[in-house]
């Protein structure tokens, strides 16, 4: 067996274990990370925060992990070589976070503050393997703090890019339309990416959010010709309107049906672009060299 094939099953292997290690580490999470700042226990409509389960949400942790790290593997060789220590570390540490965001949003509409500072974290981490071991996006004649500009400027513009949409939208609409939790973690993953990565975990984030926006919009759409249905055909149409509305304004703000969380594609983008950082810079490198923007 090649070099890369026995990195590739040590890879998988490695992923599904720490994925499913998830299951057990999201149980442990204190109860508070898990809800709103200003949750009370005591009242009405208190929900406790989901938990993992090893069915599913267990063997998805794993898969999740096993393919980012099987692509790490494939598309990142230079981290085979030794030579590229702490950016692998920094990579085999951020893929699991990654996931916690995921699952976190998705079961309950929170992003805990600790997950975007721990991926803060290893994007200095990152940028300490810039100076130490070298980083593909720049030449050995780039100005020093090149790289500090790279990450610390992609955490800058991704929180502020996200929390001007958030202002716009919510001027628009008069509902909080960019949760601040998206925000922090896109400044954790700002870090970890770069500016040029930046520009994919968007791309990615985007593409993959209207895949899945589009089920649902179907599906409410569908939920709501069967609300009116059930009204029309009510001995009572408003008592049934009125019941229908009260259901909804008891419903916990985690179980909106119609809610789609963002920090999942934001923490799959970013899980594809580190993975896959070699790839882009290859698909980015004839651009940055016409514009001078590779130094």
């Amino acid at each position: 067996m090649t070099s890369t094939v026995i990195a590739a099953v040590i890879a998988v292997i490695l992923g599904f274990l720490i994925g499913c290690s998830l299951t057990f580490v999201f149980g442990r999470l204190p109860e508070s990370w898990l809800q709103d700042y200003d949750y009370d226990p005591k009242a009405d409509n208190y929900r406790p925060s989901k938990r993992m389960k090893m069915v599913p949400h267990g063997v998805l942790a794993g898969i999740f992990c096993a393919a980012f790290y099987l692509a790490a593997a494939i598309f990142f060789p230079e981290l085979l070589t030794g030579r590229w220590i702490i950016h692998m570390i920094a990579i085999v540490l951020t893929v699991p976070v990654l996931f916690l965001v995921l699952i976190s949003d998705k079961l309950n509409r929170i992003i805990p503050d600790q997950f975007p500072i721990l991926i803060l974290i290893f994007g200095f981490l990152l940028l300490a393997s810039d100076y130490l071991e070298g980083t593909i996006w720049f030449t050995e004649n780039a100005p020093w703090y090149a790289p500090i500009i790279n990450r610390v400027g992609a955490a800058i513009l991704g929180g502020g890019v996200l929390f001007l949409i958030g202002f716009i939208g919510e001027m628009v609409t008069s509902r909080e339309a960019m949760g601040q939790g998206d925000m922090k973690l896109l400044i954790g993953c700002g870090m970890v990416t770069g500016l040029y990565g930046l520009i994919v975990l968007i791309y990615v984030a985007v593409i993959v959010g209207v895949f899945f926006a589009i089920p649902l919009l179907i599906r409410k759409q569908k939920r709501l010709r069967e609300e009116q249905e059930y009204i029309d055909s009510s001995d009572d149409p408003i008592k049934a309107q009125i019941e229908l509305k009260l259901k909804k304004k008891n419903m916990h703000y985690a179980d909106d049906p119609d809610y789609l969380a963002f920090g999942p594609f934001l923490a799959i983008g970013a899980g594809v672009f580190i993975a896959m950082e070699p790839v882009f810079f290859k698909l980015m490198l004839n651009y940055m060299t016409v514009f001078n923007l590779y130094f």
